[in-house]
Formats: C-alpha cells, sequence, structure tokens
C-alpha cells in the first residue's frame, strides 16, 4: 500500500505509481494527477477535499488547513448549532480528521447507549398468512388477484431497528473500513456493532432525514449528527473504473458553504425577513438561464434585500480568471440589486469592493478569518450582517 501525504491547498508530491492507478486517483475526483517528467511518476495534488481514503491501493492523506477543532465546529453549526460545541466533542488529543471524527462518533454513540439501544416503531409492510395491522388492498387485488392469502398487509413494529439505530450502525461500520482508525475508538466502534444485531445498517448515499429530534431520542442527538455527516456528507465509497474507493473525505467549499448559509442566514434575519438558500432565479427573461445563489435575504415586506455567495477559495478557471466576480454581477442583474456581496475564507481572497463601469452596481468582497475561536468566528459573520444591511457610508468596509 503506498501512502501519499498532502496539505489542503498545498504543493503536489510526485509518486512512481501504474498508470492505471493514477487514473483511477483522478477519476475519484479527490486529489490531481499529472504525469511528471519522469517516466512512471506522477505528480499527485490537494483537489479542495480534506481526510482519508484508499484509491486503487494507494492510501490518500489530506490534512486541512483549519485546526480540526474549528474545522468540525464549521461542519456541526451549520448540522445543528444549537447541540454542538467543542467541548461536547473531546477533540483536545486527536491530531488528525479522521482521528478526531472516529474518536467524536464512537465517544457519543457510547454515551448515547449505555442505557441500552432505544426502541420504537417502525411501519412494516409484509404479506402473511393472517391478517395483522391494516390491509393493503390495492396490492392484495393487483399483486394477489383476489386471494384470500397470504395478505398484504401494513402494521406498526415495536423494537431497536429504528432509523436512529440504523444511522449509529451504518457509520459504525463505515468507519471500520476506513484506514487508520485508532484502536481505542475502533474497539468502541465494534462493541457498537456487535450490541447492534438485530439492527439493519443505514447505507451510505441513501441517507434520508428519516428521524426527527424529540424528548424521547435526546440522548442521540449529537451521536447521529456525527453519524449523518460520516455517512451523507462526509464518506466516499464509489466504483471508478475497476477501483473502489473507501473513505472519509469532506469538501472544504460544501463545508464553508454551509456554515456560511446558517450562520448568515441567522444573523440576517435577526434583523429583518427571512433568507432563502440556493434560491431559484433566471437571468434571461425566456426562464432558460437558472441561477442559484448561495443566499438570497428578503426584508419582511417581501423585496430582495441582499444576494450572498460563499466563495471558499477564488475561482480563476485559465481564461476567465475573475469568474467570481462576472457570477456575481449576473446575480446582480437578474435580482435588480445594486450590490452583491462575495464572502471568501481568509487567504484565499482579499476583502475589497469593484464598482462595475457602467452597471451601477458594487461587488463586495469579505474576509472571513476561519482560525478564530467560534465566538469571534460568529461575531465576524454579525459584522457581515451589519454591513450587508447597513451598506451606506460604510466607504467599502468590509469584515
Amino acid at each position: 500500500m503506498i501512502r501519499v501525504d498532502l496539505t489542503e491547498n498545498g504543493a503536489p508530491v510526485e509518486v512512481e505509481i501504474a498508470d492505471r492507478v493514477a487514473v483511477a486517483l483522478r477519476s475519484s475526483g479527490l486529489v490531481t494527477a499529472t504525469p511528471a517528467l519522469s517516466h512512471g511518476w506522477w505528480s499527485i495534488g490537494p483537489a479542495g477535499k480534506v481526510g482519508v481514503a484508499q484509491v486503487a491501493g494507494v492510501e490518500l492523506w489530506i490534512t486541512p488547513k483549519v485546526d480540526i477543532r474549528r474545522l468540525l465546529f464549521l461542519v456541526g453549526f451549520a448540522t445543528d448549532h444549537r447541540i454542538w460545541r467543542d467541548e461536547d466533542l473531546g477533540l483536545t488529543e486527536d491530531s488528525d480528521l479522521l482521528s478526531a471524527i472516529a474518536a467524536a462518533f464512537a465517544r457519543q454513540a457510547d454515551k448515547a447507549t449505555q442505557q441500552g439501544l432505544l426502541q420504537g416503531y417502525r411501519l412494516e409492510e409484509d404479506a402473511l398468512p393472517v391478517l395483522r395491522g391494516r390491509l393493503r388492498s390495492a396490492e392484495q387485488l393487483t399483486r394477489r388477484y383476489g386471494l384470500a392469502v397470504p395478505v398484504e398487509v401494513q402494521f406498526d413494529e415495536y423494537g431497536v431497528d429504528i432509523p436512529e439505530n440504523q444511522l449509529l450502525r451504518g457509520a459504525a461500520e463505515v468507519l471500520l473500513r476506513v484506514p487508520g482508525v485508532k484502536s481505542m475508538a475502533r474497539k468502541r466502534l465494534l462493541r457498537l456493532v456487535r450490541s447492534m444485531a438485530d439492527v439493519t445498517p443505514a447505507r451510505r448515499g441513501r441517507v434520508r432525514s428519516t428521524w426527527q429530534p424529540s424528548r424521547l431520542n435526546a440522548r442521540y442527538h449529537l451521536a447521529l449528527r456525527l453519524a449523518e455527516l460520516i455517512l451523507r456528507g462526509g464518506s466516499v465509497e464509489q466504483q471508478t473504473g475497476a477501483s473502489m474507493v473507501n473513505g472519509f473525505m469532506l469538501d472544504m467549499a460544501k463545508v464553508f458553504e454551509d456554515f456560511l448559509t446558517v450562520a448568515l442566514g441567522d444573523a440576517l434575519t435577526a434583523y429583518d425577513g427571512h433568507c432563502n438558500a440556493q434560491d431559484r432565479w433566471h437571468l434571461d427573461e425566456a426562464d432558460e438561464i437558472t441561477m442559484r445563489p448561495d443566499l438570497v435575504w428578503y426584508r419582511r415586506s417581501g423585496e430582495v434585500g441582499a444576494v450572498v455567495d460563499a466563495k471558499y477559495k477564488a475561482e480563476k478557471p485559465s481564461g476567465f480568471p475573475y469568474a467570481d466576480l462576472y457570477q456575481m454581477l449576473a446575480y446582480c442583474t437578474a435580482l435588480g440589486l445594486p450590490r452583491g456581496h462575495l464572502v471568501y475564507a481568509k487567504g484565499n481572497e482579499p476583502a475589497a469592493t469593484f464598482v462595475v463601469r457602467n452597471a451601477g452596481v458594487e461587488i463586495v468582497q469579505h474576509s472571513l478569518d476561519l482560525s478564530q475561536s467560534p465566538q469571534l468566528l460568529l461575531s465576524q459573520v454579525a459584522r457581515i450582517a451589519q454591513l450587508i444591511r447597513e451598506p451606506v457610508c460604510q466607504g467599502g468596509e468590509t469584515a
């Protein structure tokens, strides 16, 4: 097994690998892979993802620039900012993303199930020799052609095989297949899986919001949020040609976008009106060109107050270096706004204000320092919300 260590936005490394392996790496979308000068060597670089994964016999370890505690705060705040705190996760001894996630989930799942597995009702549909619950008459007629038995029925079954436990077991099995999970976390995960022998594990890529927070499942809440992250947002398992990709990866641009959408949306709503994420608009009169800004703020009157786009890193495709500015100009034009707002992670693009010639539109770039503590980070977001709400006489000032 070849191990490749990378840093987010860092320099690529040259590795001697077979061409088919390089193609599998490139196809995975987790890293970039380009031929190096020496025959048989490839230059492998980061592609905006962080975490651990196995691809075609290669272990990828990509370290985020952001501190692990801060990164998980960003992820957790967007998931459910009412319950997510650094002290809840106990991250002080974990040095890498995978260890932090695995240890935090194992700890929280262990804590959640100490009093025994949660039990509840689940809806079952089956064909039985006797009537149980409610008869599914339409299915009985179409599948059984009016025969008396078996009977197509629907009933409530009480037990441990409920969505909450299914999520926990599914996430545990995912982490047990990922390389690099430390022994203490692995023991807890194995114990969890053994205790859930009668539970059907949720599968990654097919996770839905099948549970609702309530007083009855309160002890499961944090473990379930982590399980959803592992199964849906953070896990990678796909077929790339003949190679299986298996691991835990986070897309930093998506993490930043989700955090900003929730945090800035809350801050703007506190002033007035409401916010919509990924709102559907059209650029042209024929409604053929669809646009989805990350965040649109509507005043209480229903008038559009502002449009915001989260940009973790500036997009500068070859021959089109100011793509973000052009995109925001299009948003402002379609929404009829004199000002648009781009929010970057600090270090990727400076705070600035651009006045578009002959258009009467200003594009304001804000910079958000992700290295700050949660309290200071949210204060920065609140400052951006204030500037969006009160742009007059600010002299182009940005957070």
